[in-house]
């Protein structure tokens, strides 16, 4: 007997389907997580997000616990009337994405900056003091 369900077993790289974005069909907005870059220095960690067409007041960034969380939140509202009707779309854009944070980070100095679609955000590091504590043996 013949099944009527074919399985694909291949992995999902070979199928072109599953690597596309995906689109909520009611506003075509995609759903996707921004992509960031991390490197480290010897002073700091730098993170760049690419945002594009974000507005820098819906950012919200917030350190709890030595977690690092940038989220972005926006509605969007059109509204069309005319003597027989009245159209109105919404539209609801948002994401979040979360970092632990290394201890040795310092959470009171972290500076973060929005220009030309990329949000730029320094972490500084904390100095570490090496304790170096002799030790009698009794």
């Amino acid at each position: 007997m013949a099944t009527l369900v074919r399985y694909n077993n291949f992995p999902t790289f070979f199928n072109p389907f599953y690597s596309r974005p995906v689109v909520n069909r009611y506003n075509a907005t995609t759903t996707n997580v921004p992509a960031v870059n991390v490197k480290e220095t010897e002073t700091a960690f730098h993170l760049e997000l690419a945002a594009p067409g974000l507005k820098k007041e819906d950012l919200k960034i917030n350190v709890e616990n030595n977690r690092l969380t940038i989220a972005y939140n926006t509605e969007s509202k059109n509204e069309e009337t005319t003597e027989k009707f009245t159209r109105q779309e919404f539209g609801f854009t948002s994401f979040e994405r979360s970092f632990r944070l290394p201890k040795t980070v310092n959470a009171d100095e972290i500076k973060a900056a929005y220009t030309d679609g990329i949000l730029t955000l320094d972490l500084p590091k904390v100095e570490e003091t090496k304790l170096v504590k002799e030790i009698t043996v009794a």
